[in-house]
């Protein structure tokens, strides 16, 4: 007659076996299974890199706030570009510099400005790279906000907007592939997109800083674009970093207005927000890592306290991790040689 081993008979079951763990530790025993099995990859062509731009001729001035990163003359920004464009980057960010400032940023939409002026020479040399111009007022204006003010100090929404078309369309004749507005005034991706195609610019995509919080990571930046406001602040049209869902409805409203891209800033301050941005819209999210978050990385690798290489890679694979398929980056150079070598 059979009988049944006991419990107490049978063989001991590890742990780790039998809840399965041991079965995710045989697949990262290597660097080869751990690639084979990496969930999320992020490629060059993905990524974005800004560049400062200002008149003159073979400048190459270092931004003290953000290591790396340079004031660039046109024909040096070209020259990066070209180097960016070798490296398999997927695009670039231009922000200008004006020679002079007034009340209506009136430097952002001329002609012979010095983004417009790296853009045709960029265009000249044929290169596989997407244009991105931040389309904004801030860095432009003798005061420092998004757009011209009214006669109580506040930005004038609707002069704004009509100043952010006009920049856009400049932009556009220059050699923008894409427009991206960022001074989160009401109405501004359907300004620029009538703008643009009453002009005959109907291809330029615009890119839109959809969900854009007042962060406290954006200072470096603001020294490197001399764009801190001379008086307040840009909590009054930028939004509460606390708001999520406020962020969800202004993706809906430009989604609407015709954007083509959705932009969220910051980027690990944001993941939740790019996550719900690529669950909700049926778009291309992008985020950038701001001039803080890189800051920050660079400050801590300096002193030894981070591994800089891992922990822009690991950085920059959260955001895409979470949802972004276009990442704007002040490291987008090295990281782009990095993912080489692991390719």
């Amino acid at each position: 007659m059979m009988t049944t081993a006991s419990t107490a008979d049978a063989p001991m079951i590890g742990i780790a076996a039998a809840t399965g763990f041991a079965r995710h530790r045989r697949l990262r025993r290597t660097d080869a299974l751990r690639e084979l099995v990496r969930e999320t990859h992020v490629r060059p062509s993905m990524l974005v890199a800004p560049i400062f731009v200002r008149h003159g001729t073979g400048l190459r001035e270092p931004i003290n706030a953000l290591p790396g990163v340079a004031h660039l003359s046109p024909d040096t920004a070209a020259d990066e570009a070209e180097t960016l464009a070798g490296l398999g980057v997927g695009g670039v960010l231009l922000f200008g510099l004006p020679e002079g400032k007034d009340g209506q940023g009136s430097e952002a939409s001329d002609d012979r400005g010095a983004v417009q002026e790296t853009f045709r020479r960029i265009r000249a040399r044929g290169l596989s790279l997407a244009t991105i111009a931040d389309t904004c007022l801030c860095e432009y204006t003798d005061h420092g906000h998004c757009g011209p003010l009214d006669q109580s100090g506040e930005v004038d929404n609707d002069r704004a907007i009509d100043r952010l078309a006009a920049t856009a369309v400049s932009q556009a004749r220059a050699g923008a592939d894409i427009v991206a507005p960022s001074a989160m005034m009401d109405g501004q991706v359907a300004a620029i997109r009538a703008a643009l195609d009453a002009e005959g610019f109907a291809t330029t995509a615009i890119m839109a800083y959809a969900s854009k919080h007042a962060s406290a990571f954006y200072g470096p930046f603001r020294e490197a674009a001399g764009s801190a406001p001379s008086f307040g602040n840009r909590r009054g049209y930028q939004m509460d970093p606390a708001n999520g869902r406020e962020a969800m409805r202004e993706m809906a409203a430009d989604v609407a207005e015709g954007a083509d891209i959705l932009l969220v800033k910051p980027g690990l301050p944001g993941l939740d927000l790019i996550a719900g941005a690529r669950a909700r819209f049926d778009l291309p999210i992008a985020a950038y890592q701001v001039s803080g978050e890189y800051a920050m990385i660079e400050a801590a690798s300096q002193r030894g306290w981070l591994d800089r290489r891992a922990a822009l890679l690991e950085s920059v694979g959260a955001i895409v991790r979470a949802g972004a398929g276009i990442v704007i980056t002040y490291a987008a150079a090295d990281l782009a040689g990095w993912l080489e070598e692991r390719a």
